[in-house]
Formats: C-alpha cells, structure tokens, sequence
C-alpha cells in the first residue's frame, strides 16, 4: 500500500517540478513576499481537485471533448504571451523587491488561477495522465496512488513558495531581479510557443 502512495507521489513530482508558467509564478511571488500563503493554498487545492476528479474518470470526459483542450490551449498561449511579454519588460527596468508596488490580493489570486487552470497541461498531466494511472491500480487502491501525488503536490508548492521566500533576502538585488523577469518572459514565450504548435 506505501509503495502505490510513494508511487503516486513520485509521479505526481515528476510532473509538476518541471518549470513552467506556474511555478514560475509561485517562484516569484516567493520572492516578493507577497500573498504567497494564499498562491501556495490555491495551487494545492487546485492540483489536488484535478487529481482526485482525473483519478474519479474525469479523464475520459475531457479526452472525449477535445474541443475543449483546444479553446484552453489557444487562451493559455495568450496569456502566456501577455506574461512573458510583461516579464521581459520589467526585466528592462530592474528594481530591488519591495520597490515594486505591492499587487492586490485579489489580482494575485486571479492571476493565479489563470495561470493554473488556462494552462492544458494541467489537465493532460493531473487529469488525464495521473487520473489514468491511478486507475490502474483498481477502485479501491486508485484513491492511495491519487493521495500520494496531491502530497508530492502539497511538498513542492510548499517547498518553491516559502523556500524562495526565505531567500528574498539575500535575493533582494536590482541585477537578480532582472535575471528572474527576463527567465520568466523566456520560459512564458516558449511556452506560448509550444502551446500554439501543439
């Protein structure tokens, strides 16, 4: 039984860990220092609600409906471009961290949202993906492999957004800041990219 939940939680890391436009965004919310309490709880929850709904058959609904990871992918790729091109350009104007103007709880929790849920990968990785392999372990035990990824979920959003600021400090450089924004608009365009050529 531990070794489907270790399973689970390996998988679950495997997937998530890899840069993208949210971790990036937890990264740098981390940095600031800002709302990262309420951005860490939301992608925890959301990872876990795709899980357990990917590992409840809410995989085949979505690969049934192709369509709809088609209209995700097209407004991801948007949002993407409109990040990274705000990233890159904050990038031209490096500032320490807290000479930026503090962003509203409500706009960081919209922001994050987006980029969780406008994001189709999410949905091929935690919904389909996990929610295929968790079913195959069986109706019972499925539930063990699903638990073990939303905790290797809960150990890295943790882990990035409070590790990160914890090293605000020493981060807390004009030169450092600029690299971050200008990796962020790189990784967000590339993104974008593959988003747009499938």
């Amino acid at each position: 039984m531990w070794s489907i939940w270790a399973t689970g939680m390996v998988t679950g890391l495997g997937l998530i860990v890899a840069i993208g436009a949210q971790n990036a965004f937890v990264l740098r919310q981390g940095l600031r220092r800002e709302h990262i309490g309420v951005v860490v709880a939301i992608c925890i929850i959301s990872d876990a609600l795709l899980i357990f709904g990917g590992t409840a058959g809410i995989g085949v609904l979505v690969s049934s409906f192709p369509v709809v990871l088609e209209i995700l992918r097209w407004g991801g790729a948007a949002y993407l471009t409109w990040w990274g091109i705000r990233s890159l350009i904050s990038a031209a104007k490096p500032s320490v961290l807290e000479a930026q103007a503090p962003r509203a709880k409500g706009t960081v929790v919209l922001t994050t949202l987006a980029l969780t849920f406008l994001n189709p990968h999410v949905y091929l990785d935690t919904v389909v993906l996990l929610g295929s392999l968790a079913n195959q372990y069986g109706p019972d035990t499925r539930w063990i492999f699903a638990a073990g990824a939303v905790v290797g979920s809960l150990a890295w959003f943790t882990a990035l957004g409070y590790g990160a600021r914890a090293l605000s400090g020493v981060l807390n450089r004009p030169r450092t800041w600029q690299i971050v924004d200008l990796l962020i608009g790189v990784v967000m365009l590339f993104l974008a990219v593959r988003l747009i050529l499938g």
